[in-house]
């Protein structure tokens, strides 16, 4: 029997939260984010879901091959661009778009005679200071790709690092509009929290993420307000329970100790499946879609909860660690962690299947 624990995957809620950011966009085309495997989900499978999207974004070649290997035949969007000259003859081949973000990747395509023409997106730094190009050095680079004979477009990007923030946007935006004054190029900037709090930075095209997989971009709103949907489930099963008495404790470490009579679930789900390891004592759990909390430390492959206040609770019993009833933000949050980080780090041991 294989072990009780399984990922299921909502198209229909990533459908739904696509059509949520394009309300949001008011006309202007989506790049849908689904870098680092759709964070979680499956690259295939949410392109498939995700098909109403006018491209999407991904990170590295390998992505980017499998969907045209899918059969996906929408623009790619290449997030950190090319890494070395062999890469240059793929943009080509897979008809990629990658961002340039450094004045070496310049030079490469300067050097480079390609098959043929591509698209190509230039990144404005505006102060994140991760990746991109500064007042000095923007203008020759935009100049010498549009001198490159194979680049038939060039598009302005830059990135927001606290859209979901007391910092806002303006400031990143001014200087923005400052630098791009006087390029005749379309522009890309919201992410999805600026996508969802500041309309001003919509841009030509818009780059949500998070929000398409039903979590919320903000520490202080919930998906549900957003009228976002969780497309990711985790569930597994109580494999056996303990009586405690008051005073005995659990796990390792000794990290929790009972103050009095409680029942306790062991749960097919740790660290090794993705579960954070860092959770402390009383991160919510559904038991049989009612709310508990995790008592002692993650372990490898399991984690304890509490069943007091379930009656009826016993071996075979469903579990729901984040996802539909659950949100993921409110796990990561009781875990001093982001959703983002839970939903990308689900393990390759967990199966995962679309839901009915």
């Amino acid at each position: 029997m294989p072990r009780p624990i399984r990922a299921t995957i909502s198209a229909g809620a990533l459908s739904h939260n696509l059509l949520v950011a394009k309300a949001y966009a008011k006309g202007a085309k989506l790049w849908a984010v689904i870098k680092a495997n759709a964070y979680g989900h499956g690259v295939e499978r949410a392109a498939r879901a995700l098909d109403a999207a006018d491209g999407f974004a991904v990170l590295d070649f390998q992505e980017a091959v499998r969907l045209r290997e899918a059969g996906v035949t929408k623009p790619i969007l290449m997030l950190e661009g090319f890494f070395k000259p062999v890469d240059l003859p793929l943009l080509h081949q897979y008809g990629l778009t990658p961002v340039i973000h450094d004045a070496g990747q310049v030079e490469m395509l300067r050097l480079e005679q390609l098959p043929g023409e591509i698209d190509v997106y230039l990144k404005v730094n505006t102060g994140m200071n991760r990746l991109g190009f500064g007042a000095e050095s923007l203008r020759p680079a935009y100049n010498a790709l549009r001198m490159h004979a194979q680049v038939r477009s060039v598009t302005l990007m830059t990135h927001f690092a606290d859209a979901d923030g007391a910092g806002g946007v303006q400031g990143q935006l001014d200087w923005f509009n400052a630098l791009a004054k006087g390029f005749e190029a379309p522009r890309s900037l919201a992410n999805s929290a600026a996508l969802i709090r500041f309309p001003e930075a919509r841009g030509d095209w818009v780059r949500p993420g998070i929000m398409l997989y039903g979590c919320s971009p903000f520490a202080g709103r919930t998906a549900e307000s957003l009228n976002l949907k969780p497309a990711m489930t985790l569930r597994a099963e109580i494999i056996a329970t303990q009586q405690l008495h008051t005073g005995e404790r659990i796990g390792y470490g000794f990290s929790y100790e009972a103050v009095g009579e409680m029942a306790v679930g062991v749960v097919a789900c740790g660290y090794a499946d993705g579960y954070p390891r860092h959770a402390p004592s009383g991160t919510p759990v559904l038991v049989n879609g009612r709310r508990t909390r995790t008592v002692g430390r993650v372990s490898m492959d399991m984690i304890c909860v509490d069943l007091t206040d379930i009656p009826g609770a016993g071996i075979g019993s469903a579990v729901t660690l984040w996802g539909e009833g659950l949100s993921a933000d409110e796990v990561a949050a009781a875990a001093g962690t982001l959703s983002y980080e839970l939903l990308c780090a689900l393990a390759p041991r967990v199966p995962v299947a679309e839901a009915a």
